[in-house]
């Protein structure tokens, strides 16, 4: 015991430093009774020894270092398996029910060892999302906020996805979809082209040039068997409507669904002949 500053320090004996049965953990004993756990990084960081005296303040030192030791640990652990952004290492840790200055030291420490860094992390996604996805970038970008990465990042990121690159990965995505709406109405299937490319992130006029570089053209024989089918579906849907009624509710529901007006009104006057 002494004084510092009018203050009693009471001073303490490290009695005996125990090998738990977790590899890199110790126990602490002092003045011959357990007293504390800590890391092998921390008791090589403040260079404990048996006989070695510390003051309460200290033990509250070893105590938070070694809390910071521990949420590393875990972050090594999540950052294992994949590269993560500063804001899912944070909220990891969080719900782990470690205390937020412990949190941010932690991210201190990650951060001074290059283990984690945003922009790097921005750049590696939006190259894997070029290679192995079909998004654009407003796409991208709504999934790189979500991961808590700031728009300036965001911006210098997707600098890498050329305006060459998005041409060639949204054609590739619109010939897939041209497949899955083969058997709409040319008007429809364009449409829905078109929707799917913008709703997959990429911008109305990028869409449309998409489209022009597919060069669509309707399968004129194909389109005619499509209208006659709906055709059919609508007549009878409208057989209780008086004849003039029953052809324009036709005709409207046959252009919603993308068909052309002159194709419409052949049908219907197929249809006209046939029934007299």
């Amino acid at each position: 015991m002494f004084l510092v500053k009018g203050v009693t320090v009471i001073l303490a004996t490290i009695t005996m430093i125990e090998a738990q049965k977790r590899q890199g953990r110790f126990n602490i004993y002092v003045d011959g009774h357990y007293a504390f756990p800590v890391s092998e990084n921390v008791l090589i960081d403040f260079r404990l020894f048996k006989g070695m005296e510390i003051d309460k303040a200290l033990e509250e030192q070893l105590v938070a270092a070694d809390d910071v030791s521990k949420a590393y640990n875990r972050a090594l652990d999540y950052l294992s398996h994949q590269l993560r952004t500063e804001k899912e290492i944070t909220d990891k840790l969080i719900s782990l029910d470690i205390e937020p200055v412990t949190v941010e030291q932690t991210m201190k420490r990650l951060r001074e060892l290059n283990l984690v860094d945003d922009s790097h992390y921005a750049i590696s996604y939006v190259r894997t999302m070029m290679h192995t996805g079909d998004k654009g970038p407003r796409v991208i970008r709504q999934h790189l906020r979500q991961k808590g990465i700031g728009e300036k990042l965001i911006d210098d990121a997707l600098q890498v996805y050329t305006p060459e690159d998005r041409l060639e990965i949204g054609t590739a995505v619109a010939e897939k979809l041209v497949k899955r709406y083969r058997r709409q109405a040319f008007g429809t299937q364009k449409q829905k082209i078109r929707q799917g490319l913008i709703s997959r992130g990429f911008a109305v006029d990028e869409a449309n040039q998409m489209l022009e570089a597919l060069d669509l053209t309707p399968d004129v024989d194909e389109q005619q068997v499509l209208l006659a089918k709906q055709g059919e579906k609508m007549w009878h849907r409208y057989r209780t409507l008086g004849d003039s009624e029953r052809r324009y509710k036709t005709k409207q529901a046959l252009y919603r669904k993308g068909f052309k007006l002159d194709d419409i009104s052949q049908w219907l006057a197929d249809l006209g002949e046939s029934a007299d």
